[in-house]
């Protein structure tokens, strides 16, 4: 029997990290080769794109598309982890933080703006993840980097006990840290802040419509919630429709006369034939799905 090929996406449940789902899918898929289209922490929910067999090799395109998010934030509680399972550092009462300041402060955040990093992120420093290094003791400081914020939206804010909850929604690009944005707004208040929960919503076009909860899959089996290898592929990257002596080029490994493109996926007959990518004015297949005989 043959390896299913495409993506999964997975509702994923609180408490488990993106390698337990990854784990998970290889029993239910029966297949070893499976990865996963973009780290959410343990405490995260939602959409994580799961690809098996030839589809892995859209992952490095799926993990580069933009992101969407629900999430809350509590205002005046800090965090060492900048999210609700790390070690309170801080507590400031948030009394004297208006509506009108919080807004002001979440506008400075949207756009394009430099982040840094939370420190316990899985950024390598020196070759070791960062989170790895901050918990051995040490103090990690990760350099900002341009990122871009193009909705930080609230939806709704409850002030209780010294400390204001606030839902928002955000779109991002790939890389950006959401309780990163929690700590930057927290800063720019002086009360500090941190993420008490995450929700993504969506990965490129990929949404929680797509998405089957581990529970449903386990019953349902994963195969029928499988996007299919030409699907998944049209839907992570632009299509170039190719005819069949250039589909058997591409097969071969060869290039095609395509100017403009890439990387785009190249389609004969609904079937995803190859990935390809510029070069001097002709497209060169980067991932080849169909050998040519």
């Amino acid at each position: 029997m043959t390896d299913p090929s495409g993506l999964v996406v997975v509702d994923k449940p609180a408490g488990w990290t993106s390698h337990d789902v990854v784990a998970r899918m290889r029993r239910l898929l029966g297949t070893r080769k499976v990865g996963h289209g973009g780290t959410l922490d343990p405490m995260a929910t939602g959409v994580l794109v799961v690809a098996c067999g030839k589809a892995t090799r859209l992952l490095q395109f799926i993990s580069a598309h933009d992101k969407a998010y629900d999430a809350t934030i509590r205002l005046g509680v800090s965090t060492v982890t900048d999210d609700a399972e790390g070690e309170v550092v801080a507590t400031v009462d948030t009394s004297g933080v208006t509506d009108a300041q919080i807004a002001a402060a979440i506008a400075d955040l949207t756009g394009d703006i430099q982040q840094r990093p939370s420190a316990v992120s899985a950024i390598k420093v020196n070759g070791e993840r960062a989170y790895a290094r901050v918990r051995a003791g040490e103090n990690v400081e990760l350099p900002a980097r341009p990122v871009t914020v193009s909705r930080f939206e609230i939806l709704d804010a409850r002030r209780s006990g010294g400390v204001i909850d606030i839902d928002v929604a955000v779109d991002v690009t790939s890389g950006t840290y959401v309780r990163a944005l929690a700590r930057d707004l927290g800063s720019a208040l002086g009360v500090g802040g941190h993420l008490t929960a995450l929700r993504r919503t969506r990965v490129g076009d990929v949404t929680l419509a797509d998405a089957a909860t581990l529970e449903v899959l386990e019953a349902e089996g994963a195969t029928t919630h499988l996007i299919a290898l030409a699907e998944a592929s049209t839907r992570t990257l632009p299509t170039v429709v190719v005819d069949a002596k250039a589909a058997t080029a591409l097969g071969y490994g060869q290039r095609i006369a395509a100017d403009g493109v890439g990387p785009a996926v190249a389609v004969l007959d609904g079937e995803a034939i190859a990935i390809v990518e510029r070069d001097a004015g002709e497209a060169r297949p980067a991932v080849v799905f169909v050998t040519s005989n």
